[in-house]
């Protein structure tokens, strides 16, 4: 590897594990992951850190992991932010175009979005963690796009707002300053996933993307190239593995290896014995019914599908997404999970893996980590090139700059 090239490194605080995806830019404008790895988590609960020091020991681990497969040192990451505290809102900015001629500026954009974060949230201890453009209005007109260059005197900018409770927030940053990285911006799990596992036509169409992890279910749903909305959903594959040890009366250690060994969300036919083989201790082989686990995990998936559902209904897109359902997530690798899906939001679905991680074992367990990485990439090259970037069509992709995050 030349060391000489950046490393854009993503890093997901999960409740299962701490995720690490590593990219270098290859040719073209595209992101090559040529790391990601996994390691368990402690201090975290249903993906926000209650533990500080544990998860900073986690995220030690990890990181010194990835630099010895990299060879490489990790100095600064960028960081995932989960759990049910965060919450989206529709917001408006208006400013005035500050040009004599009338011809909108980068900075009129930046002013404009600034304008639109004066909202109140209700508490103090809640904080903006986005703001993710969907439109602009110059002078009445609606719809627009790219406002750089057009002329008028008023500039408005619809956006989504993206918040969280301020001190967990805090807690992940002090966890990763702990582990001695560098905080250089945080994203929502989910809108991370979207950037690894969706395309621009997707997003363009109508997506949504349901990231199932261990503690959380994160949901983001695009159209017309924007974020439309955001959601985290406090359930996740632990759910299912409980319900499999209460179900099957056993522990969960043994729960879990039952579920990815032999988890499947349908099941039909005579009823089948699934044997656990005893471990290296010299205990018993297990036997359990596959209808009996089948039924327990098909009911909890079809729970979180459920809810997600009521999201998308909550915005007026229930069965209205042309682009249809992308799972990831860790807990997506179940058996006939999509029949399960399909069958609930009656639209199509796939499962997703990250883009650009052909070199490595493409996971969709790895889509977060992934997407950090390509978002830290895209906001470098956006930053180099002034600021700003407009995709071909026209749509906004983002338009950020970076700030560092201090902790005391």
């Amino acid at each position: 590897m030349a060391k000489s090239l950046p490393l854009f490194v993503g890093l997901d605080i999960g409740t299962g594990f701490i995720k690490i995806a590593a990219g270098q830019k290859k040719s073209g404008d595209d992101l090559e992951i040529i790391y990601a790895g996994q390691t368990p988590s402690r201090g975290v609960r249903r993906g926000v850190v209650f533990d500080v020091e544990a998860a900073a020991k986690c995220i030690a681990e990890a990181v010194e992991k990835a630099e010895m497969s990299l060879g490489h040192n990790v100095e600064g990451v960028y960081i995932s932010v989960n759990g049910s505290h965060i919450f989206c809102a529709s917001s408006r900015g208006l400013v005035s175009v500050s040009r004599a001629d009338g011809k909108i500026s980068i900075e009129d954009v930046d002013r404009v979005l600034q304008a639109s974060r004066t909202v109140s949230l209700s508490s103090s201890n809640k904080e903006i963690i986005d703001v993710y453009p969907r439109e602009f209005i110059v002078d009445s007109e609606t719809g627009v796009k790219d406002a750089i260059g057009m002329k008028g005197v008023r500039l408005e900018a619809e956006v989504l707002i993206v918040a969280g409770f301020t001190p967990y927030l805090k807690n992940s940053d002090k966890a990763v300053l702990r582990a001695e990285l560098e905080v250089l911006n945080r994203a929502p799990a989910a809108a991370a996933s979207s950037s690894a596992v969706l395309s621009e036509q997707q997003k363009e169409l109508g997506a949504a993307v349901l990231d199932i992890g261990s503690g959380t279910t994160n949901m983001a749903v695009y159209e017309e190239g924007d974020l439309l909305h955001l959601a985290v959903l406090p359930m996740g594959s632990a759910n299912i593995t409980n319900d499999i040890a209460i179900g099957a009366k056993t522990d969960v250690v043994t729960a879990e290896r039952i579920k990815i060994e032999k988890g499947t969300c349908f099941f039909k036919g005579a009823d089948k014995k699934i044997k656990l083989t005893g471990d290296a201790g010299g205990a018993p082989e297990k036997v359990f019914s596959q209808r009996l686990v089948s039924k327990i995990i098909q009911e909890r998936v079809g729970e979180i599908f459920e809810l997600a559902n009521k999201e998308l209904k909550k915005i007026g897109r229930e069965k209205k997404l042309p682009a249809g359902i992308v799972l990831c997530g860790g807990g997506v690798k179940l058996g006939h999970i999509e029949e399960t899906a399909k069958k609930i939001f009656q639209l199509t679905v796939s499962v997703g893996v990250p883009r650009g991680s052909e070199n490595i074992d493409s996971d969709p367990a790895m889509a977060a980590a992934c997407g950090l990485a390509n978002l830290g990439f895209k906001e470098q090259e956006e930053e180099a090139s002034g600021g700003a970037k407009f995709s071909s069509q026209g749509g906004w992709e983002k338009v950020k700059k970076f700030f560092k995050i201090f902790v005391p």
